[in-house]
């Protein structure tokens, strides 16, 4: 996001029958996982470009193939103020996901090395699935990397060396 100009926004605007609940809830997963800003009840944003428009895309076929409405858009937030407080919601859900991670990572350091190696792996897993979707990345998102980084043991020989 720029400083001083507010910038294009995509948009999916959708509405999908209660039963059965399944298309709904999958909708509502694929919309989590690519980490949209939820404006309203069937309302959603991403920052526009032509990745976030392709999802959204294929996002809104699937809700019409579900027997419910959809549609894209593309939008600017009436001011600037509207589009930071946006962001900072969208960095605030990221930030709480890194915590996690850190959190686990901390945890981790303390188990025997094949322990510590397969929940370094699980958490890189999950640090490229936040990184996916983190429009607008906060600070923990380099405490996160940082922490899951010295769970492998050449990080943690060097650690050692300078100590």
């Amino acid at each position: 996001m720029s400083s001083g100009t507010v910038g294009q926004w995509v948009l999916l605007s959708y509405r999908m029958p209660r039963e059965p609940s399944t298309p709904r809830i999958t909708v509502w997963r694929k919309l989590k996982r690519i980490g949209v800003a939820q404006l309203g009840d069937g309302l959603v944003a991403l920052p526009a470009d032509a990745r976030t428009r392709e999802h959204l895309d294929w996002i809104a076929e699937e809700v019409l193939e579900a027997d419910g409405s959809a549609m894209v858009w593309l939008a600017q937030p009436a001011s600037l103020g509207q589009e930071r407080q946006i962001a900072q919601g969208m960095a605030d859900a990221r930030a709480a996901e890194y915590d996690a991670v850190l959190a686990d990572a901390e945890q981790a350091s303390a188990l025997p090395e094949p322990e510590r190696m397969r929940v370094m792996r699980r958490l890189r897993d999950e640090l490229r699935r936040i990184h996916r979707r983190d429009y607008f990345p906060p600070p923990q998102r380099q405490a996160a990397d940082r922490a899951v980084a010295r769970l492998h043991p050449e990080h943690r020989a060097t650690e050692e060396e300078t100590a």
